[in-house]
C-alpha cells in the first residue's frame, strides 16, 4: 500500500495553511480525528458527561482493540491514560516499588528526561543505581555492551525505542531477547515510535510499552496509553488507586482490577479517547509500513538538502533513521531558527541539553533544531524548508 499524498492533505486542513515539521512534538490531526472528538464534546453538553459516555461506549471500548491491533497486543492489556508520561510512570513507579537497596535500572544514553528524573527519584528513595548502558559507533544502545552489564542484581531494563532528540531507533527487539534471555522487566518508551513506524510488543519482547496520541498516530493532545503483559500486570500494583482501578470489598480490604485497567484512573479525557481510537483506524488505514517508508524518504530528504547548506550540520545518529531530523548552524542558535521559520509559519521545535543530558553532554550540544516529519509532508516542503533555511543562517 502507498500513501495517497493528496488524500492525506485533503484530511488535514492544516496541511495548506502551516509548513508543520513539527510532528514528533504534536502532528495535525486529521478531520475524522477532529470530528470524532468534537462531536462527543457536542454530546456531552447536550446530555451530560456520564450519559454522553455511556452512550458511546462501544466507541470507548473500540480504542481499545484498536490499539491492541495496533501493536499486536490484546484488549485487556491496554490501559488510557492522560499521556505518554503518565503512563510510563505507572508501570515504572508501579515496578519500582518492589526494588531494594542494590539493584539496578539499566538504561540507554540517549533517554528522555522525564524518564531520567524518575529513575533519579527512585535512587534517592531506595537506593537503586542507574547504570547507562554506552552507545555503539553509529549511535544506538550497544546490545553487546547491554549483554555485559546484566546481572542478578538488574531488576529493570527501560529504553526510549526514538530519541527526542537524534533521529536514532534503538534496537528494540534485540534489547527484549537480552531481557528475556536475563528475565529481567523490559519496559519500552515508544512515544515517538508507535504511529510512525510498525510496532508489534510480541516481536520486540518488551514487557511494557508506552505513547502518545497526539505525536506520530495524529491524535489529541492529553491522551496516552499503557501495554502491559497480561502474565505481567498482576505481579505489581500500580503507584495508587482509585474506585476505577480497584474495589473497595470491606472495611481493610481491596481488590485490584485484574487486567491492565487497573493503571487507570476514573476521571479521564472521553472525548479524547474515543478520537485517539478513530486515529489509530485512519493510521491502520494507510498502513504503518507504508507511512513508514514515506516518512522515512521525507526525512533523508531533508537531512540530504540540509547537508548541502554551508554552516549547517545534521546531528543525526543510529544506523535506522527515522523521521526525527535534528540539526544546527555555525552563526545561528536553534532558538533564533525557531522564531524566524515560525514566523513564516514553519513548524520546528528546539531540543535543549536539559532533555537528552546523558546524550547532549557526551555530544557537548547546547541545543538542537528538530524537525520532524510525516507522511502528509511533501517534497515541495522540505524543498521550501531547506530554502528558507538557507536564507535565515
Amino acid at each position: 500500500m502507498t500513501i495517497d499524498i493528496e488524500k492525506a492533505r485533503a484530511d488535514t486542513p492544516g496541511a495548506d495553511r502551516v509548513l508543520h515539521f513539527n510532528n514528533a512534538g504534536a502532528a495535525l490531526m486529521p478531520t475524522p480525528v477532529v470530528k470524532a472528538y468534537i462531536d462527543h464534546i457536542r454530546l456531552e453538553s447536550e446530555i451530560g458527561g456520564y450519559e454522553a459516555q455511556a452512550a458511546r461506549k462501544p466507541s470507548l471500548e473500540g480504542t481499545y482493540a484498536a490499539l491492541a491491533r495496533l501493536i499486536n497486543g490484546e484488549a485487556d492489556e491496554i490501559a488510557l491514560l492522560e499521556n505518554a508520561t503518565r503512563a510510563w510512570d505507572m508501570a515504572f513507579y508501579g515496578l519500582a516499588a518492589t526494588f531494594e537497596p542494590g539493584d539496578k535500572i539499566l538504561t540507554s544514553e540517549a533517554e528522555y528526561a522525564s524518564n531520567a528524573l524518575a529513575f533519579l527519584q527512585v535512587a534517592r528513595r531506595s537506593g537503586v543505581t542507574i547504570e547507562t548502558v554506552p552507545s555503539d559507533a553509529s549511535g544506538k544502545l550497544s546490545v553487546e555492551a547491554l549483554k555485559q552489564m546484566v546481572d542478578d542484581r538488574v531488576r529493570m531494563i527501560a529504553v526510549t525505542h526514538v530519541p527526542t532528540n537524534g533521529g536514532l531507533v534503538n534496537p528494540s527487539a534485540e534489547v527484549g531477547a537480552v531481557a528475556r534471555a536475563a528475565g529481567v522487566p523490559f519496559l519500552l518508551d515508544a512515544c515517538q515510535s508507535v504511529g510512525q513506524m510498525p510496532i508489534d510488543v510480541k516481536a520486540i519482547g518488551c514487557d511494557m510499552l508506552s505513547a502518545t496520541g497526539r505525536k506520530y498516530l495524529r491524535g489529541p493532545r492529553g491522551t496516552g496509553f499503557l501495554w502491559v503483559r497480561a502474565d505481567l500486570a498482576g505481579s505489581f500494583e500500580p503507584p495508587f488507586l482509585d474506585l476505577h482501578a480497584a474495589t473497595w470489598t470491606a472495611r481493610d480490604q481491596f481488590d485490584i482490577q485484574p487486567s491492565a485497567r487497573r493503571f487507570e484512573t476514573f476521571e479521564g479525557n472521553i472525548a479524547g479517547r474515543i478520537a485517539l481510537g478513530v486515529a489509530v483506524e485512519y493510521a491502520l488505514g494507510w498502513g504503518l509500513d507504508a507511512a513508514y517508508d514515506r516518512i522515512g524518504y521525507l526525512a533523508d530528504s531533508l537531512r540530504n538538502g540540509l547537508s548541502a547548506i554551508p554552516g549547517v550540520r545534521v546531528r543525526d545518529l543510529g544506523e535506522e533513521r527515522c523521521g526525527i531530523v535534528t540539526f544546527t548552524a555555525e552563526q545561528t542558535a536553534p532558538e533564533v531558527i525557531q522564531g524566524a521559520l515560525g514566523e513564516k509559519s514553519i513548524h520546528v521545535s528546539v531540543s535543549p541539553r536539559a532533555f537528552t543530558l546523558f546524550d547532549m553532554e557526551k555530544r557537548d550540544l547546547a541545543s538542537v533544531v528538530r524537525a520532524s516529519l510525516h507522511y502528509y509532508n511533501t517534497e515541495d516542503e522540505v524543498a521550501r524548508f531547506c530554502s528558507e533555511l538557507k536564507e535565515l543562517v
